[in-house]
Order: structure tokens, then sequence, then C-alpha cells
């Protein structure tokens, strides 16, 4: 009998589509700002906002719509019209609102381990925004725990996978991102699953821990069921 895990799982861009609405707002950005630097530019000033701000406002679209707005007053000299104010924040509101598409894979992988596995949603960002998507996507149900975090880190998983479990030894974390949802895992003792997204954010970046025993990587959900049966 396969010997049950607590399994996490990333939502953002490992369960649903999220970072290409990201794209769409910054190319939109650009257009509004067009006039006053070029987009390579617009894009460098932005992510250094955004990453000065993760400690503010954390994760999410909210902090995001306020970094827009803070670099459109940089690179304006702080003459940015108040209309391209207005149009950021409209533009803010339709991420909040955009529909929740499953990947590929998400649901059949989670249909198959349910019940054998404790399954724990674990994503980082905007309460209100994490727990909307989770709901539209129809994937709530299959999970045992949700936690929403203001980031991930190894006593996130350590904390996580001992409330959820027993203990992150014998727990997988499964995601995207690298530097979020695989090495901390791994450096708290579970197995980290790196699952490839063609659009995964600059700061979610990371060098694979190859060397590391429990360190896996898949193609797409739809091969984690074989992965299971080879480690377990």
């Amino acid at each position: 009998m396969t010997r049950a895990l607590t399994i996490g799982f990333d939502a953002d861009d490992t369960l649903w589509q999220n970072e290409r609405f990201f794209r769409m707002t910054e190319a939109r950005f650009a257009e509004l700002l067009g006039d006053y630097a070029d987009p390579d530019h617009l894009t460098e000033r932005l992510l250094d906002a955004e990453k000065r701000n993760l400690g503010k406002y954390g994760f999410g679209i909210k902090g995001f719509t306020l970094s827009m707005i803070e670099t459109a007053i940089e690179v304006t000299g702080g003459r940015v019209p108040a209309a391209t104010i207005q149009n950021i924040l409209d533009a803010g509101r339709e991420m909040l609102d955009h529909p929740v598409e499953p990947l590929p894979h998400a649901r059949e992988a989670l249909e198959r381990l349910v019940g054998r596995h404790r399954l724990v949603l674990i994503t980082k960002g905007d309460l209100f925004d994490q727990e909307r998507k989770l709901a539209a996507s129809g994937l709530g149900d299959w999970f045992d725990a949700v936690e929403i975090v203001s980031d991930k880190s190894r006593t996130t998983y350590e904390r996580v996978f001992a409330a959820h479990g027993d203990g992150p030894e014998h727990a997988m974390m499964i995601g995207n991102s690298l530097k979020s949802d695989v090495i901390p895992a791994i450096e708290a003792g579970s197995w980290g699953v790196f699952v490839p997204h063609d659009l995964t954010w600059s700061h979610e970046h990371a060098e694979a821990p190859e060397d590391a025993p429990r360190f896996r990587e898949i193609a797409h959900l739809g091969e984690l069921e074989e992965l299971l049966a080879e480690i377990i």
C-alpha cells in the first residue's frame, strides 16, 4: 500500500494561470507611459519598485498596482496625468476580476490523490484574491487544508507540514517556483517537485538544486502519479 504523504501544492501558475495576466497588464502599462520611457526601461523600473515594496505590500495584484503607480510618478517626474493613474487602477481591478483557468492535468491530478494523501494548498499573496481564485477554480473541495501565507520559507514548510501531517520529512511540495516552492521545502526536509511554467516572475527564478536527493522535476502534473509511485 502506498504510504500517505502530506502533499503541498502551490496555486498560481501551478494549478491555474496567473502570471500571464501580469504580463498583459505590464504591456498595457508600457503603452500608457510610452511617452516617458521605453518598454524595457519601464519593466526594469517596475520590477525594482515591486521588489522594494514586497516588505510593505506583500505579493499580489494590489501591491503590483501600487508599484505601477509609484513607477509612473517616478518616470514622469511627478507629472503623470490623473487619467493615467485612473487607467492603472482600472487595470488592477480588471486583474482582480480575471477568470481562473486551471492548468492542464491539475484537476485530474487532485482527483487521483484525494483520499490517498493529505492535500494542502500553500499559496502566498493577498488573502481575498487567493480565496477568490481558489473558489473560482473549482478545485477547493480536493484540499484537506488551505494555507495562505505572506511568504514561503523553510520555517513556513516546517510549520505547515507539522500542522497538517507528520512533519516535513513525510511531505512533498509541488510548484513552479524553485525559489519559493522547491528549495525552502527541501531545506525543511521535504520532497521538492518543480513543475516549470512558461511564464514565471523573474523574482522567483533560482538555480535548480540538482544535487539534492529530494529534488525532482516533472513536465506537468499529469506525471505526478508516476513520480509518487517511484519514490514512495
